[in-house]
């Protein structure tokens, strides 16, 4: 027969609680993360958790059930369907339009109304959704939680009157996993401590070596984009905004020797030829051992993407070891760059970007996920199984008064943890081009080494 144990063990895998360093929304530092929406999409799951809580409760005291929004939702929805107690739905605001309703469903005054929670914390969201619930002259007089934080909330509204049911907490939960070896002691005393209100230590991450990144990274282009770094001690990228085959040309050849990749906007060249540009460009990526990074950042629908990479006159799929794609169009939409690596678009270094923090999580489990991704563009630190790619470097300049905001290679590595600089005007338009490009790898090179 299940036990409780043993179905917490369950939903475990479904990977409802994360530990590490996580800031919450108040930006408190959190030794562990919560999110039960994942058990949603699991219907046996969904249903077992259902009874385990209803099992909790005296169920003939309540009329009516009701799931804080949005995460409870399901889970009242899949208990009102087991125990045939009539589903309300409460609105995170009212409707602008029609009956204004904050409360869906059918109800009377006077009924009792069980409330349903996923975590509890301070307790602030059932505060805020009891009164509301109450005003339209339904009680509530009992309260079931999946996971007690143990932060205060249950015994807050226990002292309102409230009967609070919690089905796990952490420090239970925590016992299990350490008991089945998925947690440390370190990790536990951290935990503890974060419980206690005490300050909680966390141990300070250095940033891996090029060396370990080869270990961790199994995109081919990534390989071989590290294995270059290594050989020519160099994390220097180019930036070639020229628009004439023969400045392109002239740049590669200046600065060949001392980068990893030269990116390219090839279609702002004035005067493009396959075979006058791309193929002595080619030659002269494999005479000084550099890449060639197509900044094209795609941005469309991947049937779009895929003419757009393989067709027409630019035909970058045949020459581009790897390209630049923005995510907004989801993670489908990258499934036509075959045979280049892709970089893809997670933030911005223009002054009012729109790639705000939602948009560059959601982003980076795109990249993570993806097989065709093997970096990110970012002005953050993203995680280690992706390489990170940082525009916007400048040794001498703050900003070109067009919003772009520029930051030095010590704050690159130092601060974002970036595996490779970019480096546009501060190079092709020096008036040393091959100077400025040795001064910056060798910037670069000596900020990756002090970050180790």
């Amino acid at each position: 027969m299940e036990t409780k144990k043993d179905f917490f063990l369950e939903c475990y895998q479904l990977g409802i609680i994360k530990f590490g360093r996580f800031t919450l929304k108040s930006g408190i530092e959190s030794p562990f993360y919560v999110d039960l929406r994942p058990l949603a999409s699991d219907p046996k799951i969904l249903k077992k958790l259902a009874n385990y809580m209803l099992d909790m409760l005296p169920l003939d005291n309540f009329d009516l059930i009701c799931g804080v929004p949005y995460a409870a939702l399901p889970m009242a929805t899949a208990m009102s369907l087991e125990s045939y107690l009539p589903l309300i739905i409460k609105r995170k605001e009212a409707k602008q339009y029609g009956t204004k309703k904050l409360l869906e469903g059918i109800y009377t005054q006077g009924q009792n109304c069980l409330l349903v929670e996923d975590v509890i914390t301070s307790g602030a969201s059932l505060l805020e959704t009891i009164p509301e619930i109450e005003n339209e002259g339904i009680t509530v007089s009992d309260i079931v939680v999946v996971l007690d934080r143990q932060q205060g909330g249950k015994e807050i509204l226990e002292n309102k009157g409230f009967r609070v049911h919690t089905l796990f907490t952490i420090s239970e939960v925590c016992s299990i996993l350490k008991e089945e070896g998925h947690l440390s002691d370190d990790e536990v005393e951290r935990i503890n401590d974060f419980l206690a209100g005490n300050v909680v230590k966390f141990k300070e991450e250095k940033r891996i070596s090029y060396e370990q990144k080869l270990d961790l990274c199994d995109h081919s282009v990534a390989q071989k984009l590290l294995e270059i770094a290594i050989e020519k001690k160099s994390n220097l990228i180019v930036s070639a905004d020229v628009t004439t085959t023969q400045e392109l040309l002239a740049l590669a050849e200046k600065v060949g020797p001392h980068i990893v990749a030269l990116k390219t906007h090839i279609d702002i060249l004035i005067d493009f030829n396959s075979d006058q540009t791309i193929l002595p460009l080619k030659d002269l990526a494999t005479k000084y051992n550099f890449l060639l990074m197509e900044d094209r950042k795609f941005a469309d629908i991947g049937n779009t993407q895929e003419l757009q990479f393989a067709y027409g006159m630019y035909k970058i799929s045949n020459w581009a070891d790897l390209v630049t794609a923005q995510v907004i169009a989801g993670y489908d939409s990258l499934d036509c760059f075959r045979n280049v690596g892709v970089v893809a678009i997670l933030g911005m270094s223009s002054k009012g970007t729109l790639t705000d923090s939602s948009y560059r999580e959601e982003a980076t489990k795109i990249a993570l996920s993806h097989p065709n991704v093997f970096g990110g563009v970012a002005q953050n630190k993203i995680p280690n199984e992706l390489l990170l790619f940082t525009p916007g470097i400048n040794l001498a300049d703050s900003g070109d008064g067009k919003g772009q905001q520029y930051n030095t290679p010590e704050h690159a590595f130092a601060q974002l943890e970036t595996d490779f600089i970019i480096v546009g005007r501060g190079i092709y338009k020096s008036n040393d081009p091959e100077k400025s490009a040795l001064t910056y790898r060798i910037a670069g090179w000596k900020a990756y080494e002090q970050s180790l």
